[in-house]
C-alpha cells in the first residue's frame, strides 16, 4: 500500500528495536527543558519533571544548535537488564520486595514523589521521535535521530536504515536472534517511512 501511495518502487524506512519501557515527552523551550511528562491514560499523563531532572541521560540543555525554539522530544525510559538485576539484588539485601520486571520498575521510579529515589536507579532514556516543534528540525527521520545525538540524546545502537521489503524482514530475523544478548528488553521491532 505505500509504494501505491507513494508511487515508489521501494520505501526506506528506519528500523528500530522497540524498548520496552515506559513512554516519555520532554518540551523544550530555546534548548531548556521546561517539562517531562508521561503517557498517562493517553489524555492525560503526568508531570514528572523533577524527577527526570536527575536522570543524567536526558540533557537540562540541549547541546549544540539549530534546535527549534520549541520541540518536544519522545522517547522511552528504560533500565538495562544488568542493572535491574542488582538493583533487585539490592532490594532484597534491604528486606524490600523485588520489581517484577524492567519496564515496572522504571515506570515506578518515574513516578515517584521524591526525586532522590528516582536519581537512584539507573534509568535510561532513548529518544524515537519529535513532538510538537516551532520549525522543521529534518527531512527525514533518520537525520531527526541524528540531531537528537547532536543535542545530547543517547540512541539505540541497533538502529538501521532498510530498504524494502526483503531487508525488513532480514531485521527482524536478526532482532529476534540477538534478543537475548541486547542490553534491553524489547517488545518487537518499529519501522518508519524514512522521508517525513
Amino acid at each position: 500500500r505505500l509504494r501505491e501511495r507513494l508511487g515508489v518502487k521501494e520505501v526506506v524506512y528506519v528500523a528500530e528495536p522497540k524498548l520496552d519501557g515506559s513512554s516519555l515527552n520532554l518540551r523544550y523551550e530555546n534548548g531548556l527543558l521546561v517539562q517531562a511528562g508521561t503517557r498517562g491514560d493517553g489524555v492525560t499523563g503526568e508531570d514528572v519533571t523533577a524527577n527526570v531532572r536527575t536522570m543524567q541521560t536526558v540533557p537540562l540543555r540541549l547541546h549544540g544548535s539549530g534546535w527549534p525554539e520549541l520541540v518536544e522530544v519522545r522517547g522511552e525510559v528504560v533500565i538495562r537488564k544488568a542493572d535491574f538485576e542488582e538493583l533487585n539484588r539490592r532490594r532484597l539485601e534491604a528486606g524490600e520486595r523485588p520489581f517484577a520486571n524492567p519496564r515496572n520498575a522504571a515506570a515506578g521510579s518515574l513516578r515517584q514523589l521524591d526525586p532522590r529515589i528516582t536519581a537512584s536507579r539507573p534509568l535510561s532514556f532513548f529518544p524515537y521521535g519529535l513532538g510538537a516543534q516551532s520549525g522543521a528540525v529534518a527531512a527525514t527521520h533518520w537525520e531527526t535521530l541524528e540531531r537528537l545525538a547532536e543535542w545530547g540524546f543517547r540512541l539505540s545502537e541497533q538502529r538501521q536504515r532498510v530498504r524494502g521489503l526483503e531487508a525488513m524482514r532480514g531485521y527482524v530475523e536478526r532482532m529476534l536472534t540477538q534478543r537475548d544478548e541486547l542490553p534491553f528488553e524489547i517488545d518487537g521491532v518499529v519501522y518508519k517511512v524514512d522521508d517525513l
